[in-house]
Order: structure tokens, then sequence, then C-alpha cells
């Protein structure tokens, strides 16, 4: 025992996920019954991160901020222009591919009871503004993302006055609560091993054929944005090649998002990435929650494809000015997309409604979401994650280049 637990230690943390991986995906298939209770595993690993994400958010954006020293430069002006440019390209890439790969649905009979969609754009803007001006106790409890990151940022500008002994106070809270987070992380093979059993053994992959091509489709383009499209954004705004970066980013954020399935479980995971990357403290502390939020370009592929294979279904002619109408409607709602399983397919019904389809037609759309989640939901927020990383990282490094530069004019 003291032999395997001496070799379990020395392989790297990714390693001992595949191994969770390939244990869970066996188990869960020869296994489904006798071992049902493994499925727990994952259920606790993702409620721990569900659970100190929002807590860590809350202390370290307050520190970073409140800790801030006058004249110091971040880079969150260039990381905001990224994260836009990001989610719009990837909602025009996703509204391009639809064109040339004419896909249909099978729409189920889906509830339409328990579902509420937004009515519109303006609602989806109205419900923004409301959680930034939450309860921040609720905000907490509930982990709107939004709202806590306003309660932070307010009182971290509040606190830039105070004592330094109040300073070290938020700061050591803020570093319990990582420490916290480096715990549960460590746990994070056997939650995967939890989450793909609970996967193989309820949902398996027979009963998907009839959804193979809309599956092929989402993934194909969210694929091709993370390994092409984002990639030349990071070379255009670094000058060096971004592949180093990009498949860091995805093996270190993006199989964890795959499997969480949750862009707000997996802030922890990226803010230790980001401290491993050697990236300042005071920007991604805030560039992180602020991704799990609106930096969203797998839920804008999501949004546009799904709608746009609806009108395919209905027969529905779409021109080149509501394409595009359709790819700003995509990018903006996937920005009110929740960072949780799911999140952005009640957005469906909004862009639906752009080209006249009925909502009972739109929420059946949405059930077909839900069918395909397992493999879409986990590749739009390994997308989704890894990326808020990847131009973290990108605008710092793209800062330094133009410093050297100027240095050698």
């Amino acid at each position: 025992m003291k032999g395997f637990l001496n070799a379990w230690n020395k392989i790297s943390l990714v390693q001992k996920i595949i191994i969770g991986l390939i244990i869970g995906a066996l188990l869960g298939h020869f296994f489904p019954e006798e071992l049902a209770l493994i499925s727990v595993l994952g259920n606790l690993f993702v409620g721990a991160l569900k659970a100190v994400a929002p807590v860590l958010v809350l202390f370290l954006v307050m520190s970073a901020i409140a800790q801030h020293q006058s004249g110091k430069k971040t880079n969150m002006k260039d990381i905001l222009i990224l994260y836009i440019v990001g989610t719009l390209t990837a909602s025009i890439i996703a509204v391009i591919a639809s064109f040339i790969f004419k896909v249909s649905l099978v729409l189920p009979n889906a509830g339409e009871g328990s579902l509420a969609p937004p009515g519109d754009i303006k609602e989806v803007i109205l419900t923004l503004l409301g959680k930034i001006v939450d309860n921040p106790v609720n905000a907490v409890l509930s982990a709107n993302y939004i709202g806590i990151l306003a309660t932070a940022i307010i009182l971290g500008f509040a606190l830039r006055k105070s004592s330094d002994n109040t300073k070290n106070l938020i700061s050591d809270i803020a570093e319990a609560v990582s420490q916290a987070v480096r715990w549960i992380i460590n746990m994070a093979p056997f939650g995967v091993m939890g989450l793909v059993f609970a996967t193989v053994r309820e949902t398996g992959f027979a009963g998907m054929k009839n959804y193979l091509q809309i599956i092929a489709l989402l993934v194909g383009v969210m694929f091709f944005v993370a390994l092409v499209i984002n990639p030349i954004i990071v070379f255009i705004k670094t000058k060096k090649n971004p592949y180093p970066l990009v498949l860091t980013c995805l093996k270190e954020s993006g199989i964890y998002a795959f499997f969480t399935r949750s862009s707000a479980a997996n802030i922890p995971i990226n803010m230790r990435l980001c401290e491993k990357l050697g990236l300042d403290k005071d920007t991604y502390s805030i560039s992180i929650p602020l991704g799990a939020t609106i930096n969203m370009s797998g839920a804008a592929i999501t949004i546009a494809i799904l709608t746009l294979a609806a009108t395919n279904t209905l027969g529905i002619s779409v021109d080149i000015p509501t394409a595009i109408l359709l790819c700003v409607i995509s990018a903006v709602s996937a920005c009110g997309a929740s960072g949780v399983a799911g999140g952005s397919l009640l957005l469906i019904p909004l862009a639906c409604s752009l080209f006249g389809i009925p909502n009972a037609i739109a929420i059946q759309v949405v059930g077909v979401g839900f069918i395909v989640g397992v493999i879409q939901d986990s590749c739009e927020t390994a997308l989704n994650s890894s990326t808020d990383v990847l131009f973290t990282a990108a605008a710092e490094l793209g800062k330094k280049k133009d410093k050297e530069e100027k240095e050698e004019m």
C-alpha cells in the first residue's frame, strides 16, 4: 500500500484524472447498479467546488483591489476586448458553419412548464443589471457572480484607505480559502471518476444516434474555435507562437471544465493555473471570475447553431442581414448565460424569436439541447473556461511584448 501511495503521489494531477476517467467509465459500463454509490463522489466534488468558489471570488477580488498600488497598471481593458472579440468571432464562425453544414433536428415533446426562458434581449440586460445590485449575502448563497463581483469591487475600493492590518486580514482570509480550494482540487481524480461513472451509467451514447449530426457540428465548431480562431487572436495580441499556451490552457483548465460542466465551478482551477503561469494576481483575480460570467464563446456557438438548426427544420429562409443580427444576439445572449451546466440553453428561445419561431417549438429545441448536452455542454464549458485563462495570459504577454518593442526603439 505504501508503494502504491508513493507511486500515486509521483504522477501529475492530469494523469491521475485520466486514470480516474478510465476507471469510472469501465465501472459505469460493467457495474452500473452494483457500484451506483460511486456517482456520489462526482456530486461531492462539484458541490465542494461550487460551495467554495463564490467565497474565493469575493475575497480574492476584494483583496486584490484593496491592496492595489496606485499607478500600477493592470490589463483589464485588453482582456475585456479579447473577451468580446472572442465571443463575437465564435458566434460568426458558428453561423457560417451552419450555412455550410445544414442540419435539422428531431424535435421531442419537451415539456414547457418548468422552463422560463427570457422574452427578449431587453429582459436579458435587465436581469444582468438586477444581478449587479443583488443582496451581497444572497449573491454568495446563490452563486450570483455578477453580484459577487460588484460587491467585491465596491468593498475593495472602500478598503483601500483602511489600515494595513485590515488589508492583511482580508488577504489572509483569501489565502485560507485558496488553500481549501487546493485541497479540493487534489480530490479531482475521484470526483472525475464519479462524474464519468454517472454519465456512462445513466446516459450512455446508444440513444443519441439521431443527434450525431448536430453533436458533430457543435463539437466541430468548438474545436475549430479552440484550435484555430483563439490561437489566431492570441498570435495577433502576442506576436508569438500561441499553441504552447493554448494547449496548456486546454489541458490544465479545459479538462477539468469538461467534467464539471460549470464555468463557475472551474474558477478555482483557473486561478491556480494563472498562478502557475506567473500572471499578475491583481489582474487574474478579477478577470477569471468576470470571464466565467461574460466570456462565453461556447455558449454563443450553441445558441447560434441550435437556432439555425431549428430554422432548417421548419424550412425558414435566413438572409444575410438576419444572420449578422443573429451573430450579435448570440454573443450578447451568451454573456447572460449562467456559469452552470446547461446555462446557455434557456437563451435559445430568445434567438429563435428573431425568426418568428413559436415559443412552444423553441422549447423543444431546448429539449434537444439537454439531450445532446452530455457532450455539447462539456465541450462548451471546456472552451469557455480555458479561454478565460488564455485571454488573461495573452493580454499580459501582449503588454510585455509592446514594452520590449518600445525599449528596443
